[in-house]
């Protein structure tokens, strides 16, 4: 069976952690931030794990990570 391909925009977008967990940055981050308090920005700032839910799609999206 051939080798699977790594989507290559989640393998920029996602890290792996030492357990196999993986991280994901906070969107809304990018523009209109003059609106959002400095507590929300600074929040998100932050890196976040994947959710439980969406491991399965993410493991499909990224195979060898």
């Amino acid at each position: 069976m051939p080798k699977m391909k790594t989507h290559r925009g989640a393998a920029k977008r996602f890290k792996a952690t030492g357990t196999g967990k993986i991280k994901r940055n906070n969107s809304f981050r990018r523009h209109i931030l003059t609106s959002k308090p400095t507590k929300r920005k600074r929040q998100l700032r932050k890196a976040e794990l994947v959710d439980q839910t969406n491991m399965k799609s993410m493991q499909r999206l990224l195979p060898y990570l």
